[in-house]
């Protein structure tokens, strides 16, 4: 604590500090600072010569301190309140008024901590490249960072992982995943967002991109709905996505199907090159066929069996709730609890038909698969009765060959060019070969016996 000797004589006074005591920006070098010392009360008037007065401690100026306890800049501060402005004014255009709006603001304050986070790190924010279909059928493509998407979305920033086109290599599993505001939807190279209002489509040009947008747009059309009651945004979205799911993979069995049928009826009788590499090739496209079924059934199987999430998907964008305990819903209408139980059958019924379907490709792509494998089979069974054929004849002329090798060593004895007094003679050379060609018969045949007694050939 600083403190500075006061005659006791005065009430009040200046006091002046050296620079290094305290050093305001911008102060020059040895300049003093001068501080009017408050005046005494009657109380301290008598205090004596040479007392010591106690300075008050000076307060140091804080920077404005944001939601998270960071201190912000005035920069930042602007930036929070036009896009909470924005999402006002999403809101209005949306048609979305009481709870809905505040519920946004509120998901947008809460996520105002993961930019905070981004810009303190140093993390560049990604930016995703989408296509926003509304539910009167506009199109148009816009970019959003991660940011925006959770702030419009109500989403937590682990719910994008599912949806993330940069993570594909780790969310290749098909899955549904249902938020208090939004529908996460992961099937392969389809991977978008439903909203009350709007979806937003990843990576839209990928097959399965294109093919969902084929199916959803008429669907949007209010001339195709021939007058008949429409269904919600997001359960159109969400049976349009199922939809072309199934039809890709129905189309790709009808394509695989013909070209396995004529190569069964060529094998195994026509082995060629060509003729198994095309089997190896439709083998190979039945088995992605058949585990992506496989995983679509699944999930289809594992959301059915989960009732809470389908009672999920009915209050989205009504003032309802579900009770923890029992489960059962509570609307503030009667009649918005009379249609979100309707709508609930209605899921469980389109379930139920595009299981069926999934499960009819999934079985038919498991039987050409069988069928495939039991032909490989049948084919590595043909070529093991022709190597054995092979081997057979390789071993019949591998005892002939030692018969004449036999033979040939005869010969040789006697090409040595050392007298043997059997020159001399004429009938010498007929005698030796006589002798060696009935000998390597002989050996021949007993050869060929002993192997056939092993059951060898």
């Amino acid at each position: 604590m600083a403190s500075v000797p006061l005659s006791a004589s005065s009430q009040a006074g200046l006091l002046l500090l050296p620079l290094p005591l305290l050093h305001p920006p911008g102060a020059s070098a040895g300049a003093c600072v001068r501080y009017r010392l408050p005046r005494l009360p009657p109380g301290l008037a008598s205090v004596r010569k040479g007392g010591l007065l106690p300075l008050p401690h000076l307060a140091t100026p804080r920077a404005a301190e944001g939601k998270d306890g960071r201190a912000v800049t005035k920069e930042e501060v602007v930036e929070e309140e036009e896009e909470e402005l924005e999402i006002r004014k999403e809101g209005e255009e949306e048609g979305e008024g009481g709870d809905g709006g505040a519920a946004r603001e509120d998901a947008a304050r809460a996520s105002g901590r993961f930019a905070a986070d981004y810009v303190s790190l140093g993390i560049r924010e990604p930016v995703y490249e989408v296509i926003e279909v509304r539910s009167n059928g506009r199109v148009s493509t816009k970019k959003i960072s991660r940011r925006q998407l959770l702030k419009s979305s109500g989403l937590r920033l682990r719910d994008t992982r599912s949806v993330d086109p940069s993570l594909w290599l780790m969310n290749s599993m098909p899955s549904l995943l249902v938020r208090e505001q939004a529908i996460l939807i992961n099937l392969g190279s389809l991977r978008a967002i439903a909203m009350y209002e709007r979806v937003l489509i990843f990576n839209y040009n990928s097959p399965g991109g294109k093919a969902f947008l084929e199916l959803l747009l008429p669907r949007l059309n209010p001339r195709n709905i021939n007058g008949g009651p429409a269904m919600p945004f997001q359960l159109e979205v969400v049976e349009a996505a199922l939809l072309s799911r199934i039809i890709r993979m129905e189309q790709r069995l009808m394509k695989i199907e013909p070209s396995v049928g004529a190569l069964l009826e060529v094998l195994p009788n026509r082995l060629t090159a060509d003729v198994l590499e095309q089997l190896r090739l439709s083998k190979q496209a039945l088995v992605e066929l058949g585990s992506r079924a496989g995983d679509l059934k699944q999930m289809l199987i594992d959301l059915l069996e989960d009732p809470h999430e389908i009672r999920r998907i009915c209050i989205m964008g009504r003032n309802c709730t579900l009770d923890r305990l029992s489960d059962d819903m509570q609307c503030s209408v009667p009649l918005d609890k009379q249609i979100a139980e309707e709508e609930e059958e209605e899921i469980e019924m389109l379930l139920e038909n595009y299981l069926q379907r999934c499960e009819s490709c999934h079985g038919q792509a498991e039987r050409l698969l069988d069928s495939a494998r039991e032909m490989e089979d049948s084919i590595a069974v043909n070529l093991s009765s022709r190597r054995l054929e092979v081997s057979r004849v390789e071993l019949l002329l591998q005892v002939g060959t030692f018969c004449i090798a036999v033979g040939a060593l005869v010969a040789g004895i006697f090409g040595m060019n050392l007298k043997s007094y059997l020159e001399t003679n004429a009938w010498a050379f007929w005698a030796t070969t006589g002798g060696i060609v009935v000998g390597a018969l002989a050996g021949f045949l007993l050869m060929y016996s002993y192997l056939k007694a092993r059951k060898i050939l």
